[in-house]
């Protein structure tokens, strides 16, 4: 999971892009790069660490320029210690091409040897990223070969880029000299859209929140293989570049990814947590009498719509039990459970008046290791609540993800291969009450007619591009294995997520 923007104004971006990569800061923190273009020369920074940190007030004068692109890092292939795979990332032919990327290519080893072998291209990262820029630069290259480069030649190079790439992306692109090009993979796993500023400034992002924080104004999202392409004078070009399109966004956005002012697909993400706290509710009612529950609280923060909406249904008091510091570090970055213990101590602290003599319910958007959530529910205990229930706004999370979040091996998932009366059990909670699939799907659904499914891949186990096999599951844990970590080799974890617990 990335978040990624382009802009193209009358006036320097570079302070537009900075705006825009801390309206997405959510989707990525541990790299960000800036990259803007003047005439055909390209200007770039990027390192690790967050916009705020990246940037400072020498980086930016250093980047001039009326077109550029960001990108927010929170990696999902490759090494996350290397500066050398931040994005963008860049090759000086065909014309000079800058690209960022968000989601993750499923057979990026086999074009690399491809590129290597076939088309003479050197890989010089484990970045999928490089893979993917270098294999738009030959179909451009093959697209254009004696001919001026035209909308025409561009989108027939997508073309042929989708024919060759598998899994999910949403890309931006700078081509020197001559616009910014924007596509989305065939099954829209990741979002991309885009819209315009008052001035008549264009922007592209993952999300909307993005435009709106920056004063442009949403038109519309990516289609499914749909591609986008802005010349130098604003005009904008777009084009159906896949013969088979079907739009499954992926159900993680939704969930948790995304934040809730954004609207992703037509479909309010704020709107889809009501009605996942609405079918949580049901299943509430359906596990226990509600008399039995004196209050919910929600861990925060992506849980709180859920949670309030739950609370409303069932008839009990909503209550912030939880304080979050906002100053700690996110947990799935510490180095090993111990340090990830004591995160969870300083990220959250509870309110004790909310816990004490109460059978409290706490909501969560999900559980994933259930390490996080059984420090939690001890922690109310602490407090001094007499029962402690947890209900997930998530089903259980039972499969690895492939298509750009880091989601742990099957081995570390707390729902992979046991009941749920074990996971009740492990996490200490008296009752464990998890989100219903198929409900989850047909609520956040009906926000949207005629949308193909979702990608759920992590709940459900089916893998929507079909080509997800026994081997991709075993390069994720032999990369997880070898990557490490730069002070404990032996444990890391990078799930990101918006709340203040990943479960």
């Amino acid at each position: 999971m990335c978040g990624i923007v382009g802009t193209l104004a009358a006036s320097p971006v570079n302070q537009l892009l900075y705006d825009a990569l801390l309206l997405l800061q959510h989707r990525g923190q541990d790299a960000a790069g800036i990259v803007t273009m003047q005439g055909h020369k390209c200007f770039m920074h990027k390192a690790r660490g967050m916009v705020r940190d990246v940037f400072r007030t020498r980086n930016m004068r250093a980047l001039p320029g009326n077109i550029g692109l960001g990108q927010v890092r929170y990696p999902t292939a490759g090494n996350a210690y290397s500066e050398e795979e931040a994005q963008p990332f860049y090759v000086n032919a065909p014309f000079g091409i800058v690209l960022v990327h968000n989601g993750n290519l499923t057979n990026a080893h086999a074009l690399k040897d491809e590129l290597f072998d076939i088309d003479r291209r050197h890989i010089n990262t484990e970045s999928d990223t490089e893979v993917l820029i270098n294999v738009l630069a030959h179909e451009l290259e093959l697209a254009a070969r004696d001919l001026p480069l035209t909308p025409k030649e561009i989108f027939n190079a997508v073309r042929a880029v989708q024919k060759r790439i598998k899994g999910s992306y949403a890309v931006i692109a700078l081509i020197a000299g001559q616009g910014l090009l924007a596509f989305r993979d065939p099954f829209g796993i990741r979002p991309l859209c885009f819209g315009r500023g008052a001035n008549g400034d264009f922007m592209v992002a993952s999300e909307s929140v993005a435009l709106e924080g920056t004063a442009h104004q949403l038109e519309r999202d990516l289609a499914p293989g749909e591609a986008l392409f802005v010349d130098l004078t604003g005009k904008v070009h777009t084009e159906q570049c896949n013969e088979a399109p079907a739009l499954n966004p992926c159900m993680f956005e939704f969930v948790y990814l995304a934040r809730p002012d954004s609207v992703m697909d037509g479909i309010s993400v704020y709107q889809a947590r009501l009605n996942m706290g609405e079918t949580l509710a049901q299943r509430v009612i359906s596990t226990m009498p509600p008399n039995e529950i004196d209050v919910v609280i929600p861990i925060p923060e992506s849980s709180r719509p859920s949670a309030m909406q739950l609370a409303h249904r069932i008839g009990k008091p909503y209550r912030e039990g939880f304080v979050k510091n906002r100053y700690v570090g996110r947990t799935f970055i510490m180095p090993g459970q111990g340090a990830r213990k004591k995160s969870v101590r300083q990220k959250l602290n509870a309110i004790g008046v909310e816990f004490k003599g109460r059978n409290v319910l706490l909501v969560d958007d999900s559980i994933v290791r259930g390490t996080t959530s059984k420090e939690i529910v001890q922690m109310a205990r602490d407090a001094g609540a007499r029962k402690v229930y947890l209900a997930s706004a998530a089903p259980p999370v039972r499969f690895p993800n492939v298509y750009g979040i880091d989601m742990p091996t099957q081995e570390e998932l707390i729902a992979h291969g046991r009941s749920i009366e074990e996971i009740r059990a492990y996490i200490g909670a008296d009752a464990l009450i998890y989100q219903d699939v198929d409900a989850m799907k047909r609520v956040v659904a009906a926000l949207r007619p005629g949308l193909a499914g979702f990608e759920a891949s992590c709940f459900d186990g089916h893998y929507v591009t079909g080509d997800v096999s026994l081997a991709d599951f075993a390069a994720i844990r032999e990369q997880r294995t070898s990557q490490g970590d730069e002070e404990d080799a032996a444990a890391r974890s990078r799930l990101a997520l918006q709340s203040g617990s990943e479960g």
